[in-house]
């Protein structure tokens, strides 16, 4: 009799455990605000029901939703990585369903840009940069860095339709202001584009042959930011300035999309730069037009201070 007892006691005390744990595991599910929420929306849902799918509330419950507990893609937590749990119910249950989250979708555009686009012509340590790392010299940067939180305190409510041209001499930092932009951008789930303009130059000449640069030209109307890195550096010829580069910034200015641009020139400088093309011919008008959709998507804000490269 005593080994009986000795098990019924244990199983006794393995049930009460037992009990207990799923008790407080039943509390915690049922204290999550997305589950309290959900189950208020839909308080046709009867306790029996609530009860009978308490595995598909536990399974929601202990997820991430909408990244808020994943540092990065690869550091995602959810069974499906990438994806976050939606709860639905109908008359006769309630089950998941998963959507794809944004740091997927981010990682999904850079891959297609990436595949399209061979290379960025952006130095790695641009690429690198981050928004704490801007100098705040408020002497040479004040203006710039006002303009560059005022874009950023704007995201909050909506994607801002005027971007920044940044002019001033070589070294003063206008590349790395973008660079530390775009990276600051990923947090809002913004995609950012950032091109070399030179080089960008010679991947739409080369898409020709390979015939993607329809493709190429759509990605560069529609990322949300565009950056063009050093605009004026050389001279365009009136078939890129005009159907290329006019055709992207006519698309994102009656779309309301900012674009970002640095350059050795102010924009009046660029206006006349513009003008004068690679056979050297001189074009007032299409230049005038250009410069038009440049300045309504675009704030000029002027740099100075030393050359940093030297540093």
């Amino acid at each position: 009799m005593k080994p009986i007892n000795a098990s019924l006691k244990k199983w006794l005390q393995a049930n009460e455990n037992f009990q207990s744990d799923y008790a407080k595991l039943k509390a915690d599910i049922l204290n999550d605000p997305y589950i309290r929420n959900f189950l208020v929306k839909h308080n046709f849902l009867s306790d029996e029901m609530i009860e009978k799918n308490l595995n598909t509330l536990h399974e929601y419950h202990s997820q991430s939703k909408n990244c808020a507990d994943c540092s990065s893609l690869a550091a995602c937590k959810n069974i499906l990585k990438g994806y976050y749990p939606v709860l639905e119910a109908t008359d006769q249950t309630i089950h998941l369903a998963y959507v794809k989250c944004n740091q997927l979708t981010m990682a999904e555009q850079t891959r297609q840009q990436r595949e399209l686009i061979k290379s960025l012509y952006v130095p790695e340590d641009i690429l690198q940069a981050t928004y704490d790392d801007i100098d705040p010299d408020v002497k040479h940067r004040g203006q710039a860095i006002s303009e560059i939180a005022r874009f950023i305190d704007e995201l909050e409510v909506g994607l801002p339709e005027k971007g920044i041209y940044f002019s001033g001499p070589f070294g003063v930092g206008k590349t790395f202001m973008l660079g530390a932009l775009a990276n600051k951008l990923k947090e809002y789930n913004r995609s950012t584009m950032l091109v070399y303009m030179p080089e960008f130059v010679q991947e739409i000449r080369s898409s020709i042959q390979d015939q993607s640069i329809n493709k190429k030209i759509a990605l560069f109307k529609k990322v949300d930011v565009l950056m063009l890195d050093d605009i004026g550096a050389e001279p365009l010829s009136p078939w890129f300035r005009d159907e290329v580069l006019g055709s992207i910034l006519q698309y994102r200015m009656m779309h309301k999309l900012p674009v970002f641009f640095t350059s050795n020139y102010t924009m009046d400088q660029l206006e006349q730069q513009l003008a004068i093309s690679n056979r050297g011919q001189v074009e007032t008008l299409k230049a005038g037009r250009i410069m038009e959709r440049i300045r309504q998507v675009s704030t000029e804000v002027q740099m100075t201070g030393k050359n940093r490269r030297y540093e």
